[in-house]
């Protein structure tokens, strides 16, 4: 087998395991967490989401340990446009999104508070690890505050019907001890396999760390939130869907670009800070756009799941070219 064609190889395996893994965590730190009396609703906002990240934290740590932050930070702004162009597009184009708890309305400043601060660090085309370490701080800031929204959420919020419904019942606890651990090791090794194979890859095409990161590694890491996102939409659970990509973007600009910092800091490529940052910004503002109307009726439509998908495609070609 061709070095190139095993490369493939690796990055399909690396990907399918690292999607396998990342849910096995989550099931496993779940069944804990409810087997140890935790409210649904903090286990549904933090442990749940933090796992559906868990893939591009992982990647991120990887590819920055190896000297490659420019790998580690497109997978973090790649991940979030990836999130809001495709997996909320495609979404939306299945189903109109309905917005409705208080809780996500809550989150939509965070989230825009996040992405310019994200951009502030990455404006002048380096980061630091003091700036990874205040990125980090705002992570456990933001978990701080989730676990607060979920001890004093109403009881008629709609999430928490629908993270309920999600949630395993009646699993052991040496049984969830073994699927975290077996989770964790297959996270890492997985992550592991998917960015030696896509630096590959990227070697034979030409392509850059930054456009690698931006491409195969965010669409691979995001696969998990597009499958969750079109499950729950077609489950009616709309709020559930929309939560996790936005808890998830959230997560990618504090933890994974933080992660990356803290790990391996240094000079970017400078399309990171400006093209791509500028396309993360717009893509945040056009789906807060879209969610937040002044009328009875809060959703994101068909159409603009459409041009949701065609911004994508737009996005992809101009990387490529």
């Amino acid at each position: 087998m061709s070095p190139l064609l095993l490369a493939v190889f690796f990055v399909i395996v690396g990907l399918v395991l690292l999607i396998w893994s990342a849910d096995r965590f989550i099931f496993g730190a779940s069944a804990i967490a409810r087997n140890s009396g935790i409210s649904p609703m903090i286990i549904g906002l933090t442990i749940v989401a933090m796992g559906s990240s868990a893939p591009e934290m992982l990647v991120s740590a990887t590819a920055a340990w190896q000297g490659r932050l420019d790998t580690s930070v497109g997978n973090a702004i790649g991940s979030n446009i990836t999130n809001i162009l495709l997996v909320i597009g495609a979404t939306a184009l299945l189903k109109p999104i309905a917005v409705s708890s208080l809780t996500l309305r809550r989150e939509f400043p965070l989230l825009l508070v996040c992405t310019f601060f994200g951009y502030a660090l990455l404006a002048d085309h380096e980061l630091t690890r003091v700036e990874g370490i205040m990125l980090l701080g705002a992570f456990i800031g933001f978990i701080v505050l989730l676990v607060h929204w979920g001890r004093t959420a109403k009881a008629d919020d709609p999430l928490i019907a629908e993270i309920n419904a999600e949630l395993p019942v009646a699993v052991s606890t040496l049984k969830a001890v073994f699927w975290i651990i077996a989770g964790l090791a297959l996270l890492l090794a997985s992550s592991q396999l998917l960015v030696h194979g896509a630096v590959t890859i990227a070697r034979y095409a030409g392509m850059s760390d930054l456009v690698i990161g931006l491409t195969i590694i965010a669409i691979g890491t995001s696969l998990p939130e597009l499958a969750a996102s079109i499950i729950g939409i077609l489950k009616g659970e709309d709020d559930l869907a929309l939560g996790n990509i936005i808890g998830s973007n959230i997560f990618n600009i504090t933890a994974v670009l933080g992660l990356g910092a803290v790990i391996g800091p240094g000079l970017l490529d400078v399309n990171a800070g400006s093209r791509d940052s500028y396309v993360m910004i717009a893509a945040t503002l056009a789906m807060l756009i879209m969610s937040v109307r002044f009328s009875k009726v809060q959703r994101i439509n068909r159409v603009e799941g459409a041009l949701l998908l065609a911004c994508f495609v737009g996005y992809m070609v101009l990387l490529f070219q």
